[in-house]
Order: structure tokens, then sequence, then C-alpha cells
């Protein structure tokens, strides 16, 4: 998967491409590498893993989320630092 996640997002730190494939595989979690798609290596699938991770790792989410703030206005504001992130990542290293 962490190969897979590197070929759609050549600038993605390898440790990083590693550690999003170990996270969205967990067993039990319901997370997006559990689930069919995501075990058959689908785009979309790991698309959406990155990104989960972006928003997680990269941005103020968490915190928003912590002071109350509703999940998809959380979401909303940090999408700008999401896509910078995704669109680092996309370039060629």
């Amino acid at each position: 998967m962490a190969e897979s996640i590197r070929q759609m997002f050549p600038g993605c730190p390898s440790e990083e491409a590693w550690m999003i494939a170990a996270h969205t595989s967990v067993r039990g979690s319901g997370r997006v590498g559990r689930t069919a798609s995501g075990r058959a290596l689908d785009e979309e699938a790991l698309r959406a893993a990155v990104i989960a991770a972006i928003r997680h790792r990269h941005t103020h989410y968490d915190r928003l989320l912590m002071k109350g703030w509703d999940r998809m206005d959380a979401r909303n504001a940090v999408r700008g630092d999401v896509d910078r992130v995704l669109s680092e990542w996309r370039k060629a290293v």
C-alpha cells in the first residue's frame, strides 16, 4: 500500500507513506485501508487515506475538534492546508 501511495504522491516522504499505510490497515478499525476497495488498492480509497492523514498530521484539525467545532466545519477550515500539502506531494521529488 505504501508503494501505491508513493506512486500517486511521489513527493510524499517514504516514512509518511508507510505510516499512512500502516494506520489505514489496522484490523477492526473501520478505516479506509480495511475496506474492500482499500485492500484492493483502489485509487480513491488511497487518496482518502492520504487526505485524512494530512488533515490529522499537518493541520490544526484535531485542535478545532477538541474546541467543539463541527467535523465538517473543521474540515472546511483546514481544506486549504490539506490542498497545499497534496499539491506538494503530487510533485515528483
